[in-house]
């Protein structure tokens, strides 16, 4: 399976897919294939690529050349997969297909990785933070606070590597992109628009169907998955009466001496309008901004995607007076005359509805005419429209039933909680694009947050087309604290994707080991057996971060006194990111995920911790984290998850009818760590266990005396070993 011409990839923003205008470049040549329909190299159901020479016996059948395979009078060219748009999504996806080995393919429109950074956003200033130190050489943590790198196993790869802006600029994402595709030899085959995608009907296909693919030049491709990472880049366009006057967010000048001495109006309230706002507020005559809704800052609806702290320096001046504002109203409703001077004034549509359509424009009715104090009632010499960005849908068939979300999530296609399209099975939405499934809830619309949800789509495909079950790791259940506290501390993709992803834990052989499998989206946590391979057939954890309930919101006041919980009694009131457990004894069927309670990721559980939010984000507090999570799964498991000196296991086997796991799958099985003198007696001073050297087992003493000691050890629980982490503090000073 040759590769493509260079290997690259092109996209942008969060999984934006690159804007081309003008006239399409020429395509460089096709990586080759040899396959088609089921006439020839291949039959039924797609399998591997037949040798060169078993093509060549099927000549007299069928033509294979170039890759181009012809039956029935159609030519194209056949990849399992298809990847359209070669962004950050799209080339994410295609690593872990080359890393899995499997037949993929990515088209790109443009010549080059990241020709939407070449553009935007428009003046340079990435909001994705690129945090250089965080006191941790943990990678995995670290990516908690790296907003801009990609998934991969080259450490050649992290974007630290490119810049040491906090925020960086644009330019370094363009050669990020192109690094990551060339060094990696992914698969991207460029100056490729991809301009019709329909079905073609197959019962022997992988979905009973396969994605038939034309570009610009009509040539034909056959794939039986489609990964469609092309994002949302479509300007969003307001068509109201004098809209023609508007100038757009992506041909708008970036010279701020362009607008000195201007008054400007923006349309619109994101991070794209306070972008532009921010380049020329120190040289116009004022600014003003109108949007639907009101202001949304990201500090108080812990969403990245609202107004961030970088851009809102307007707020300061119309809050402080300095002549700039912000306006509430339906952009539908307006309309824009232009006076003879040029100048642009802003009435309401109605007015120009009622108007003789013969009248000229000094005869126009404007708002001040009648409320002499009309807010926008100084002319504008420019006004910009700055609305973001929509999927493009013009290249769907009907048949694929492609159809855009409803309410806020318009701009996006309908897909399932898995990332496949609600209309077509084995068409899968990536990046920016597939923000319907948290918009507005978590961070799956961001590089931060869909390299994740990537990686989470080529797993549930692993599983249905090659049966590789989701990767899992067994551990003893003795490790079940340890695993979690472990988890909560350093997942990225569980403290970036929270509320979405999710740890699940599912337990076995009578809860004396579990199964852990990370970063499982929850929205099909019924699904869970079918969609990783994986049983749980005796009761499971989901573990998750969130924010409070009542904590998040564009009217909150996140900084109100008492803000933080610091008492592990009081942890389900924890307002910041913090872990939560969810304890079912039996997998949530489909009925019971629909019945949820509003604003809770999951269906009511058998049980519910919540391990209380810390400042620093480090939950590993032996006291006010770790004590009340054991004693939380001790409880749900009807266990004793504690860990205990060989002695003590001595005692139990002799004292108890059964002997506590860690007993079990440890001394019993002469496991365990090796002990000296001074660990003996570094455990006896820490009240770890009874210092017998100072017992009088002599003939004074009454007989049932020792037995009575006995049983007071372990009621007071004195020879019972504290937290593994003690015990290895202990054999560390050895």
């Amino acid at each position: 399976m040759a590769a493509g011409p260079a290997q690259g990839v092109s996209r942008a923003e969060p999984g934006r897919g690159a804007l081309v205008t003008g006239p399409l470049p020429v395509r460089a040549a096709r990586p080759s294939r040899c396959v088609p329909g089921p006439l020839l190299c291949r039959g039924g159901r797609p399998g591997p690529t037949m040798a060169p020479a078993v093509c060549g016996t099927l000549l007299g059948l069928a033509l294979c050349a170039s890759s181009l395979c012809v039956a029935s009078g159609t030519a194209s060219l056949y990849h399992d997969y298809c990847i359209i748009g070669a962004g950050p999504a799209g080339l994410q996806a295609a690593y872990f297909l080359q890393e899995a080995g499997r037949d993929y393919i990515v088209f790109e429109r443009s010549h080059a990785p990241g020709t939407f950074f070449a553009l935007y956003p428009r003046h340079r200033k990435l909001i994705s933070i690129n945090k250089w130190h965080t006191g941790k050489s943990n990678s995995e943590f670290n990516l908690r606070h790296d907003w801009n790198s990609l998934l991969s196993q080259d450490r050649r790869l992290l974007f630290r590597r490119y810049s040491r802006d906090f925020f960086p600029d644009a330019d370094a994402m363009v050669r990020y992109l192109e690094d990551f595709a060339s060094l990696l030899k992914l698969r991207v085959q460029y100056n490729t628009a991809i301009v019709h995608v329909t079905l073609e009907r197959d019962e022997q296909a992988w979905n009973g169907h396969y994605f038939l693919l034309t570009d610009h030049d009509r040539q034909n491709y056959k794939c039986s998955s489609l990964l469609v990472a092309t994002g949302t880049w479509v300007p969003n366009v307001v068509n109201f009466p004098g809209s023609e006057y508007v100038e757009g967010y992506e041909t708008v000048s970036t010279n701020p001496e362009d607008f000195a001495g201007q008054t400007v109006l923006i349309l619109g309230r994101g991070n794209s309008a306070f972008e532009t706002a921010e380049n020329i507020l120190g040289v116009t005559n004022f600014i003003h901004m109108v949007s639907r809704s009101r202001v949304r800052l990201s500090w108080a609806t812990h969403y990245v995607g609202d107004l961030r702290a970088i851009n809102n320096g307007l707020l300061d001046t119309y809050q402080l007076k300095s002549l700039d504002g912000l306006l509430e109203g339906d952009l539908e409703d307006l309309a824009i005359v232009k006076d003879k001077k040029g100048k642009l004034h802003i009435t309401l549509r109605f007015y120009l509805e009622n108007r003789n359509a013969s009248a000229g424009i000094d005869s126009i009715t404007l708002p001040q005419d009648e409320l002499d104090n009309f807010a926008t009632r100084a002319p504008y010499d420019r006004v910009i429209r700055c609305l973001g960005w929509k999927f493009d849908f013009s290249i769907y068939n009907r048949s694929l039933r492609m159809m855009p979300g409803k309410g806020n999530k318009i701009k996006y296609p309908q897909i399932k909680p898995n990332y496949e399209s609600r209309g077509t099975r084995g068409l899968f939405v990536l990046g920016t694009a597939s923000h319907s499934v948290d918009f507005r809830k978590s961070a799956g619309g961001f590089i931060h947050g869909f390299r994740y949800t990537t990686r989470a789509v080529h797993r549930l495909l692993e599983n249905r087309h090659h049966g590789v079950p989701w990767p899992s790791t067994v551990y003893p259940i003795t490790q079940l604290t340890n695993s979690i506290i472990k988890r909560v501390n350093e997942a990225s993709g569980l403290y970036q994707m929270f509320t979405v992803l999710a740890d699940i834990i599912l337990l076995r052989e009578n809860a004396t080991a579990f199964e852990y499998l990370e970063e499982y989206p929850v929205g099909i946590l019924a699904e869970l057996e079918m969609q990783t391979g994986r049983k749980a057939p005796s009761g499971l954890f989901v573990i998750v971060m969130e924010y409070g309930r009542n904590f998040s919101g564009a009217d909150k006041d996140v900084f109100y006194y008492n803000r933080a919980v610091g008492e592990a009694q009081h942890a389900w009131q924890s307002n910041f990111l913090h872990p939560v457990i969810y304890y079912y004894k039996h997998l949530p069927t489909e009925h019971e995920m629909r019945l949820q309670p509003p604003d809770w990721p999951l269906p009511r559980p058998d049980a519910i911790h919540h391990i209380v939010e810390d400042f620093l984000t480090d939950w590993t507090a032996p006291n006010a984290h770790i004590l009340p999570l054991r004693r939380f799964l001790e409880n749900c498991l009807s266990t004793d998850l504690r860990n205990f000196f060989a002695e003590s296991c001595f005692l139990f086997a002799f004292t108890h009818q059964k002997l506590p796991p860690s007993c079990q799958q440890g001394y019993a099985r002469m496991q365990g760590l090796l002990g000296g003198e001074r660990l003996r007696r570094h455990a006896v001073e820490a009240g770890l266990l009874e210092d017998y050297t100072l017992t009088d087992f002599s003939g004074d003493r009454p007989s049932d005396s020792h037995k009575g000691s006995q049983d007071q050890l372990l009621r007071d629980h004195v020879i019972l070993v504290r937290p593994l982490q003690h015990l290895v503090h202990a054999k560390d000073e050895l």
